[in-house]
């Protein structure tokens, strides 16, 4: 069923035994994020904390940490709505009156994708001036630069088309009514303000705290630019969004939110934000971002402050992006029917590792389709593409893995992308917004033309298993080693990462490893999630990837031997995450208190 705001999911949540209620005093600089991150690893439920020392509001966190508080927040399974939204258009293409009746509920959904402007709103109960210090601000690690809103969303509009963004975009507090405003790269709020900064104008910002399930997903999901989040939110809640004029800033805002801060932010002014410990597991470095000046807040009188924390995963994040590949994975079909079906990895950081079943009916369509996929949207930010035929489950990194050694060949199978835009929160080129990418291509239709007769991956005909060898007889640097589906081969080093990988590809037998991969110590080879971890988010392609043997014929090079990857920490990136001890102690000793009523 639909939920109209946060307390009435939130009610719903402690029915279900989805919600615990910690009336214990905790503290929002980082013990809050050490009781929630356990908490998360358990498969716990939501949080709400009632007592958060020196704010005026209670806290609720990890809302969207289970696949089940998920599914109550939309009503279904997220793949149930992406394959019904998908299954209207199909239909309707070409229009016809049997498509109409068949897709008649979805039909119904879709036409409340609407705003209904309203004049009185919950979220206008109280209005006073800003003050950020009443509010339970996280700082979520040690070395965060200060407290952060981490659940923001943040309302704006294009200053020429009108055309609304709502996004989640950490923000920094700076003082009582000022922050920073972390837009990433490929982001409409980003956007807008660039648009308003040309233009010589203010732009003005809403700061959207709380809302119903709908909104918060909306906000969060990677929608193509043009679409309006607030219509997206009625489409998934069932019922047209709410909105009442905010008070300061000309912006319509949801009505049945729980906090609205409103502000501006003016073009030419930046201020350092950052450090902040991200999804990809280490800090972010600190950097100029615009800044937001808050002129007014409105609430409601009771009103409840919502956060997430986001670092080395597993995380909440993890469960709503996954979901959110779900729903729009797809959607990706009806712009490219070649691709069936895709796979964001969180453990990787999402953007860092994609992985698309393609349909190939000629020789490198899987190539065409995966440079298609890496001009889309927030795909165009994907760091590692790998391409595997339609039969093979993305979601299933062995099954991947085994196709890479039945089919990926790296003389004409890997492509490289060099100087090109990434995620703003991506650290391994040394550069912001600037790095490498590259394809992987797994698919029979890779090097050899369709219908040849060939081995079915996992099959009795597949290749034989690798030679057993152990990499600590070439490499005495070499710490431990696994070896994941007979095809790749993480090794873990404490130094000279790049010498022992060269090592490796010159020894590795003829069926050996077709993947080689160095990591840091601080990796657990053998957890699957650690692992691809400890490989994706820490290295550049162009900078980190090695063969045994490049040949160049003309402009194109031809790789030769297992393709290697120095995933090693390096001088330069920022620290991992990790919880102080102090911190972890404290947790440790009142971990009972917490959960006592």
């Amino acid at each position: 069923m639909p939920f109209d705001d946060l307390a009435a999911f939130l009610r719903c949540l402690e029915a279900q035994g989805e919600l615990v209620r910690v009336r214990a005093p905790v503290d929002p600089v980082l013990e809050i994020t050490e009781i929630a991150g356990r908490v998360v690893r358990q498969g716990g439920p939501a949080l709400l904390f009632e007592s958060v020392r020196g704010a005026a509001f209670p806290l609720v966190i990890n809302l969207f940490g289970s696949r089940r508080r998920l599914e109550l927040a939309l009503g279904c399974p997220p793949a149930q709505l992406g394959a019904e939204l998908a299954a209207v258009v199909e239909r309707l293409t070409p229009p016809s009156l049997g498509g109409l009746w068949r897709s008649r509920q979805t039909l119904r959904r879709l036409l409340n994708g609407r705003v209904r402007p309203v004049r009185r709103a919950p979220v206008q109960e109280v209005s006073e001036p800003p003050d950020l210090g009443r509010l339970p601000a996280l700082q979520c690690w040690p070395g965060d630069g200060g407290r952060f809103l981490t659940l923001p969303l943040v309302l704006t509009q294009d200053p020429l088309t009108g055309r609304r963004n709502l996004g989640v975009y950490r923000l920094q507090v700076f003082g009582p009514d000022r922050t920073g405003l972390h837009w990433q790269i490929q982001k409409g709020g980003g956007f807008h303000y660039a648009q308003a900064e040309r233009l010589g104008q203010p732009l003005p910002v809403a700061v959207v705290l709380g809302g119903d399930p709908a909104l918060l997903l909306a906000a969060v999901a990677p929608l193509p630019e043009p679409l309006d989040e607030l219509v997206v939110a009625g489409v998934l809640r069932g019922r047209p969004t709410p909105v009442v004029a905010a008070q300061t800033v000309p912006l319509l805002v949801p009505a049945n939110a729980e906090f609205v801060l409103e502000g501006w932010a003016f073009p030419g002014e930046r201020a350092l934000e950052g450090p902040f410990g991200d999804h990809f597991g280490h800090y972010s470095a600190a950097a100029p971002f615009p800044v937001l000046h808050l002129r007014r807040l409105t609430r409601r009188r009771r009103a409840i402050y919502p956060a997430a924390v986001v670092g080395r995963p597993p995380q909440e994040d993890t469960v709503l992006g996954e979901a959110m590949t779900e729903v729009f994975a797809p959607l990706v079909r009806l712009v490219q029917p070649e691709v069936r079906d895709l796979w964001a990895y969180a453990p990787a950081g999402f953007h860092n590792l994609l992985v698309a079943a393609v349909r190939v009916r000629y020789t490198k369509e899987a190539l065409k389709a995966g440079l298609g996929l890496l001009g889309q949207g927030q795909l165009s930010l994907t760091k590692c593409l790998i391409l595997v035929d339609e039969e093979v489950n993305p979601r299933d990194f062995g099954a991947v893995l085994r196709a890479i050694r039945a089919y990926f060949d790296p003389r004409q199978d890997f492509t490289l992308l060099p100087a090109t835009a990434l995620d703003t929160l991506d650290f391994t080129s040394g550069q912001m917004h600037l790095g490498s990418k590259m394809i992987l291509d797994a698919t029979r239709g890779g090097t050899r033309e369709p219908g040849l007769a060939r081995p079915a991956v996992g099959g009795e005909e597949a290749p034989p298993p690798a030679p057993s060898w152990d990499p600590r007889t070439v490499a005495p640097m070499v710490r431990a080693w696994r070896l994941w589906a007979d095809t790749l081969l993480a090794v873990r080093v404490e130094s000279h990462a790049r010498a022992v990988l060269e090592q490796l590809v010159q020894a590795c037998p003829v069926g050996g490893p077709s993947l080689i991969v160095a990591v840091s110590p601080d990796v657990d080879l053998h957890d699957d999630t650690d692992l691809l971890w400890g490989i994706f988010t820490r290295f550049d392609p162009a900078r980190d990837v090695l063969f045994r043997e490049v040949r160049w014929r003309g402009a194109w090079p031809e790789h030769h031997g297992p393709l290697a990857i120095d995933a090693t920490w390096k001088p330069g990136y920022p620290e991992p995450l990790a919880m102080s001890d102090e911190v972890r102690r404290l947790v440790d000793r009142r971990w009972r208190e917490y959960w006592s009523t």
